[in-house]
């Protein structure tokens, strides 16, 4: 398969235009640290900075990126920055059709891109930097290779635009290809079509200025639904608003398909639209071209607006229309709902020019009972004639891996019953499909692993087969009861007999980055272990001689070197096993210093079974370093923490696994933090609990129905479930089909009850399906209104996850601050 060349992002900018449509909301509520409760709020509260031991850690330089060259012999590595600033990440924005766009650059905004370029042998040694003159502050895309692997394609962004560039593996050399502006708005923006040219979208010479708002408003916004179909969606973010919003999506949005030669020259192909997507043929002959239209939807992102998937020449004629498919305004919540038509369409990996797409037979609807679900259709160039039925699946079709003629294997899964399926099949129809394995996606104890794939000629990714053709190989996490363990397998296609050639041994943590040669006897692997940084090393085994370090990569937090960290198991009442990891702070000292306060992170999950719950997730072997805004920092202010408790949600007995949500979760709290007690590490008077987006949302309902934990921190979370109707997380079922479990999982039901102080915290631009900031706001005015001690930041322009320095920094001081102010100090005697 063809990868995407991704596209880059600005550079931090000096000064900032006025915020467009969203900007005025940039205020935020933010009560200054160390501001006595009952003291009233500021309109606008100062970045505070957290201890010094966490800020020297986030100012850090970061790890390179690591990319291997097709031919195996060479390490690309590409210097990340550090975090971005405020300005970068509160720049200006577009927020439309469930996209976040740069106005300046026609990219994607929000982007932290690469600063410089290096290259090392893969046997070792010093890197040596790409010669390029890069523009002052310019940032450098991923790389994407040639299909002969010479050459790698990037983009580089400015203040205003992005460009492409090609760097040259022999002269350890790039630049600039053309100035002509890429459009990145809708994805990647460039393929390689053959060794010397790339199909790029590129902004249309005569888009023009960007369309004005209306002074006044022209008439109200309308919107309205007479088919009786249940246009059912969930509740997506960043979604069309009004016609300005349509026209400034259309704007933008709006690319013209160039061919661009590495001389330079740019050619048009066909006429500027609204090009969603854009892939060369492996033979480099033909061109998959997916267009959007009106009307646009102010329900759903614009994945499902109306759309034309067309085969075009190299000429920028169409020569197929493959599907047209209009808006769809209906869209299943869970793993298996589908779209109605042609979906997922691309191009066959292992052959010159062959379209393959999956169809679904029972109309995208799960409850539809059918014998079968999807059908996976083929159609070879010219593209004349009728498609042909490769092969048809009972559940719904995941993807399919290309190995030659004869040889491809395809998945389908059942996301309900938690059930995938694999099957070899020959795509000549010489054979039957022959089924490879059926098992449970919950069970990682019997995960088999994936099967590997490597570059061919062209450049694609197809089956790595050894040169006999007889096996393949499978490379998976090995997940046991002593943790994961990675491993490396030959596979015989014929008898199914698998040999380990690798697997992860104690003290270390190693997986298997690539294999560096056809046979699999020589292989890149990534190792790590409690006290040495992730580093790629080479291994012989055939040889069977020392492993040899490639890179040298330093600790980027060495205050960290003295957390002590144990994986525990221990039962919930019910007599399912939980695991979790338990890290003490640097010098702690059990004898001397007694129990500490702890901090219990944590992320419940759902289950179909108890055995699936109790499996043990994890390595006591990796190298452990927090970065962001991880709750791990809070090491370094004394407190042991309780990191990933398993929290599951099993379905028992017939029943839905949301159903005893509440009587689960509980259970499992109670679990934890008696083997924390048991331990003699923590102080059970002085704990709290937390969690980010659905740990937040468990954080909140434990705080109303328990009082187990001193002190709360619910970050960017969901608390009232009836603004999430259609589902939620794994939940399928839709509020009016069960009220009650909508009301009794939202812990904004039972606000009066929380008593133990609460700490929210929320991005004021948050795009996450579910958690609008008006969860928070609102969840913060109902626990206001009933006498809870809760304190609410709003943080200025950051999404689901903070990424601005200043945002990351102010969130752990907010952090450490509360933990200090309601955890620490030793409860009272009554």
């Amino acid at each position: 398969m063809t990868v995407p060349l991704c596209p880059t992002a600005r550079p931090a900018r000096p000064a900032r235009r006025p915020a467009r449509r969203a900007g005025a909301a940039l205020v935020a509520s933010l009560l200054a640290l160390g501001t006595p409760l009952g003291t009233p709020l500021a309109a606008q509260a100062a970045y505070q900075q957290p201890p010094d031991a966490i800020r020297r850690i986030l100012d850090a330089p970061a790890t390179p990126t690591t990319v291997l060259t097709p031919d195996r012999s060479a390490i690309l590595l590409l210097e990340r920055p550090g975090l971005p600033p405020i300005s970068e990440i509160a720049a200006p924005e577009y927020r439309v059709a469930g996209i976040r766009l740069d106005p300046r650059t026609s990219g994607p905004s929000r982007q932290n891109p690469a600063r410089g370029i290096a290259v090392m042998p893969v046997a070792g040694g010093a890197p040596v930097p790409f010669t390029m003159a890069l523009p002052a502050g310019g940032g450098v895309g991923m790389p994407l290779w040639s299909p002969d692997g010479q050459r790698f394609a990037f983009t580089v962004t400015t203040d205003d635009a992005i460009t492409l560039w090609v760097g040259e593996l022999a002269s350890r050399s790039a630049k600039q290809v053309s100035a002509r502006r890429l459009n990145a708005v809708l994805g990647a923006p460039c393929d390689w079509a053959g060794n010397t040219a790339l199909v790029c979208t590129v902004v249309p010479e005569d888009r023009g200025a960007e369309p004005a708002a209306p002074a006044t408003p022209v008439g109200p916004i309308v919107q309205q639904t007479l088919t009786g179909s249940q246009d059912r969606a969930a509740t997506y973010q960043d979604l069309l608003k009004s016609p300005h919003d349509e026209a400034i999506f259309a704007h933008y949005a709006t690319s013209q398909l160039a061919r661009v030669t590495l001389g330079g020259q740019v050619t048009p192909l066909g006429a500027p639209a609204i090009i969603s997507g854009a892939s060369v043929s492996p033979d480099g002959q033909w061109l998959l071209v997916t267009t959007l239209s009106r009307p646009f939807s102010y329900s759903v992102p614009l994945n499902f607006f109306p759309t034309r998937i067309e085969v075009w020449g190299m000429d920028g004629k169409v020569a197929r229309t493959v599907a047209t498919r209009p808006l769809i305004e209906r869209v299943a919540w869970g793993g298996d709902g589908a779209q109605v038509g042609p979906r997922n369409p691309g191009w066959r990996a292992d052959v010159e020019a062959t379209l393959v797409w999956t169809e679904a037979l029972d109309a995208g609807d799960p409850s539809k009972q059918v014998p079968k679900r999807d059908r996976v259709l083929t159609l070879a160039a010219p593209f004349a004639g009728e498609p042909a039925t490769l092969f048809e699946t009972e559940w719904r079709a995941r993807g399919i891996t290309w190995g030659g003629p004869t040889l491809a294997l395809a998945t389908e899964s059942h996301a309900r019953q938690r059930k995938t399926r694999t099957w070899v099949i020959d795509p000549s129809g010489a054979a039957a499909p022959r089924l490879l394995w059926e098992r449970s996606t919950e069970d990682r104890y019997g995960d088999p692993g994936s099967f590997v794939t490597r570059r061919d000629a062209r450049g694609q990714q197809v089956l790595h087969r050894t040169a006999d053709g007889r096996s393949l190989f499978l490379r998976g996490a090995g997940a046991s009861p002593e943790g994961d363990r990675p491993f490396v397998d030959r596979y015989e296609l014929a008898t199914g007999r698998t040999t380990r050639l690798f697997q992860s041994q104690a003290p270390y943590y190693e997986t298997v980055v690539e294999l560096l040669d056809d046979a699999g006897t020589r292989l890149l692997t990534r190792r790590e272990s409690v006290d040495e940084p992730p580093n790629l090393w080479q291994r012989d085994l055939v040889r069977r001689i020392a492993p040899r370090q490639v890179t040298q990569f330093a600790d980027p937090a060495p205050a960290f070197a003295g957390v002590r960290k144990e994986q525990v198991s221990y039962q919930r009442a019910d007599g399912v096993t939980l695991h979790a990891t338990v890290y003490l702070p640097p010098g702690y000292d059990k004898q001397r210093d007694g129990a500490l306060p702890f901090l219990l992170w944590a992320y419940p999950l759902e289950f179909g079974s108890a055995d699936a719950a109790s499996q043990v997730t994890g390595s006591p072997y990796r190298f452990t370093r927090p970065s962001g805004s991880s709750h791990l920092f809070a090491l370094l202010q004394g407190y042991g923490v309780m990191d990933d408790p398993t929290m599951p949600i099993i379905g028992f007995d017939g029943k839905e696994p949301n159903d005893t949500y509440v009587e689960q979760l509980t259970a499992s709290a109670k679990a934890a933090i008696d083997q924390i007690v048991g331990m003699g590490v923590a102080d059970r008077d002085r704990i709290a609990v937390g969690g980010h987006s659905y740990g937040a949302f468990m954080t909140a309902n434990l705080l109303a129905h328990t009082t187990l934990f001193r002190a709360g921190i619910a970050r960017s979370g969901a608390y009232n479930r009836t603004l999430t109707p259609f589902g939620f997380q794994g939940e399928e079922r839709s509020y009016w089909q069960a009220p009650d479990l909508y009301e009794r999982m939202s812990p904004f039901t039972y606000a009066d009850r929380i008593k133990t102080p609460i700490l929210l915290i929320h991005g004021m631009a948050d795009n996450n399906t579910g958690t609008f900031p008006i969860q928070s706001e609102r969840m913060y005015a109902a626990l206001k209104g009933n006498g809870a001690t809760v304190r609410y930041v709003q943080l200025p322009a950051e999404s689901h996850g903070y990424q601005a320095r200043e945002s990351v920094g102010h969130t752990l001081a907010e952090m450490m601050t509360w933990l200090d102010q309601w955890v620490k100090p030793p409860k009272p005697r009554m």
